[in-house]
């Protein structure tokens, strides 16, 4: 009994470790087209490395990382340098990964990523979402919908009920420059059942300037395969 005990106080820690890792859906996307990350590995358990490769102008496909405890970890395969990490929330078990470059300093990491859980509500169907990574306030229109959105806030907006004969709903931007507000973006969508948008105010590391990028998605969610 006593050599049962020992052996079981021996493998907790073993068993605790292997606990710490857990496969969650990923999908990627970088909001800068011209300068995307360069193709990484997520570090997962036991040595395993994940190639992940970050898409442009839509979602990548899905796919499944590893996270250790709430850290994913992800390194240039070409330098196998540190190049992001992302904080994964507790609860979720699928999310979009979104890249965006850091603002030169030291001891930074290359990329900033932003964590999106990929769930209905955060995405009703033919609807969009919207989130503020900018360091003000933005505020806008989507169809009859109406809202101001803080830094690090977002919100999902269902599909309008307001819309034209081809299915569209007008959708305005602003961002607030000395105590004015001055519009962004504004342009007409086409919302359509099984259809998302996936909508984000940021700082361009380059110019330094907000910007607004759209991207248009069918509502496929990220699941990480079975347990084997």
């Amino acid at each position: 009994m006593r050599t049962l005990c020992f052996c079981l106080f021996l493998l907790c820690p073993v068993i605790g470790q292997a606990q710490e890792f857990r496969k969650v859906g990923c999908r990627f996307l970088a909001l800068d087209a011209d300068a995307p990350p360069p193709p990484l590995l997520n570090v997962a358990e036991k040595g395993v490395e994940i190639p992940c490769t970050v898409t442009t102008n839509t979602l990548s496909p899905a796919g499944f990382c590893f996270a250790k405890g709430s850290t994913m970890s992800f390194i240039s395969s070409g330098d196998r340098k540190p190049a992001a990490t992302a904080t994964i929330p507790a609860n979720g078990n699928a999310f979009i990964l979104v890249f965006v470059a850091s603002a030169k300093a030291p001891n930074a990491l290359p990329w900033r990523v932003f964590v999106v859980e990929d769930n209905p509500k955060n995405f009703p169907d033919g609807g969009a979402f919207v989130a503020n990574f900018h360091n003000q306030d933005i505020r806008f229109l989507i169809g009859e919908s109406k809202i101001m959105l803080r830094p690090a806030g977002s919100h999902g907006f269902p599909r309008p009920e307001k819309l034209d004969n081809f299915n569209m709903a007008p959708v305005v931007f602003e961002f607030q420059q000395n105590n004015t507000w001055r519009i962004a973006r504004e342009t007409m969508l086409r919302f359509l059942p099984g259809m998302r948008y996936l909508i984000f105010a940021y700082v361009d590391p380059t110019s330094e300037r907000p910007r607004i990028s759209t991207f248009r998605d069918y509502g496929i969610t990220a699941k990480p395969p079975p347990p084997k």
